[in-house]
């Protein structure tokens, strides 16, 4: 069993159970506040409380042509995500977007992860049918990605 998690406010939470062929998909909990969409601290802990396992999130950073705002708010859903998952005390672990993509064999492309995302959980396909799905097949994966490298990641 293993929590993942793709931490922007387009994400999503995903929990993988593979010995019981569960994948409980969660679109990213979000609030506005000020006509802006943030992360919900509060809905994202009643999610995974929901299951006591491992977490593997995103480990994200600044990126070329990100405006400081953007930058900031990104960086505020990554911590908000690490924070509940310390306050549920959920053995975490951050991965690069490079390692996760290359070991499980991400295409190249806007639809890569859509792609291997039904490769890897056919049955769940219409999970990760429309575009703005991408943030599910992100956080699916990479629950995935902890499951099947999780001891061998740094």
């Amino acid at each position: 069993m293993i929590w993942g998690i793709d931490p922007g406010v387009s994400g999503a939470v995903v929990f993988f159970d593979a010995l019981e062929g569960v994948l409980e998909i969660h679109d990213m909990p979000i609030l506005e506040v000020k006509k802006k969409k943030q992360v919900s601290p509060q809905l994202l802990s009643n999610i995974l409380k929901q299951h006591h396992a491992p977490l593997y999130i995103e480990q994200v950073g600044a990126m070329p042509g990100q405006g400081v705002t953007s930058m900031f708010n990104f960086g505020k859903s990554y911590g908000i995500c690490l924070g509940a998952a310390a306050a549920l005390q959920l053995p975490t672990t951050t991965v690069a977007p490079q390692t996760w993509m290359k070991k499980i064999g991400k295409p190249q492309g806007k639809d890569g992860s859509r792609e291997r995302a039904i490769q890897v959980f056919p049955a769940f396909s219409q999970s990760f049918a429309r575009k703005k799905d991408d943030g599910r097949a992100d956080a699916a994966l990479i629950a995935y990605f902890g499951f099947i490298f999780g001891e061998s990641v740094e």
